[in-house]
């Protein structure tokens, strides 16, 4: 991996810059890195790849626990972009990057030449009820020492019935409790669970650049009506069923991996 620092306004992200060719900026999930966007990011067609790790992430500074919002990191991400002179670039990202590209391609237009809209968590309203396992996690981290909270967690209905219907989300959710900073964390986690995208429907449909949207089953967190009407939506956008990571994660992957290489292929040079 090749990492390098972005200087934020005094704050430390850090961002991977792989590779080379058309550049492809693809963002990670709540939670995740650019290890995340590794392991399903294709090696063809060849492309320069840029993932910032969004603050209180991976290698990057948290800062002020009131700028969390995908607006901020969107923000963070278009900077990012202006500093390393990308021009027009395919725009993309899992889960809260999807969320975080979709706001750049309508607030910064002129950044974006392509859209993927991977296993997406919101459409337009902010707090949708899908982000309430988060919205628990971060509660829970407010008000409880780790083991006590992650405890309290399992015995939950929500853990329950993750465990039934989406064993993955699940999983996510269980790393959420890990050795962090639980103050950071659950400031990171409830703010982005009350957030949205901070698009409209309607700016949605003026999209004008080729869209993929990329879905799967089997997750509560990431609803597969929100990727099916998003790509209905879109104008000209793409839908593509993926297998999900909670029935075989190494056929998600391999799956992702051809999806992206197909439409970069044809629409990241």
């Amino acid at each position: 991996m090749s990492f390098a620092q972005f200087d934020r306004n005094g704050l430390d992200l850090r961002y991977e810059d792989m590779g080379e060719g058309p550049p492809v900026i693809f963002q990670h999930g709540l939670g995740g890195d650019a290890a995340q966007v590794a392991e399903v990011f294709p090696a063809l067609p060849p492309s320069r790849r840029i993932t910032l790790e969004c603050r209180a992430h991976g290698g990057s500074q948290s800062g002020s626990l009131a700028n969390f919002s995908i607006a901020t990191f969107a923000d963070d991400v278009a900077a990012l972009a202006d500093r390393l002179t990308l021009g027009r670039a395919v725009a993309g990202g899992i889960s809260m990057g999807s969320a975080i590209a979709l706001r750049l391609a309508v607030k910064r237009p002129q950044l974006v030449k392509a859209l993927v809209l991977a296993r997406p968590a919101w459409m337009f309203a902010p707090a949708p009820d899908n982000m309430q396992p988060i919205a628990l996690v971060a509660e829970l981290l407010r008000k409880h020492a780790l083991p006590i909270a992650r405890e309290v967690f399992e015995q939950s209905e929500v853990a329950k019935r993750l465990a039934r219907d989406a064993p993955n989300n699940l999983v996510s959710l269980r790393g959420f409790f890990a050795d962090h900073d639980p103050a950071t964390r659950a400031a990171l986690l409830g703010s982005i669970a009350r957030d949205g995208p901070g698009v409209t429907e309607s700016e949605a449909r003026s999209i004008a650049v080729p869209t993929i949207v990329i879905g799967t089953s089997e997750d509560t967190i990431h609803p597969l009506t929100f990727a099916e009407a998003l790509a209905a939506m879109v104008p000209g956008a793409r839908f593509v069923r993926i297998t999900s990571k909670s029935v075989d994660p190494a056929r998600h992957a391999a799956e992702f991996r051809d999806t992206l290489s197909v439409f970069l292929r044809d629409f990241g040079g």
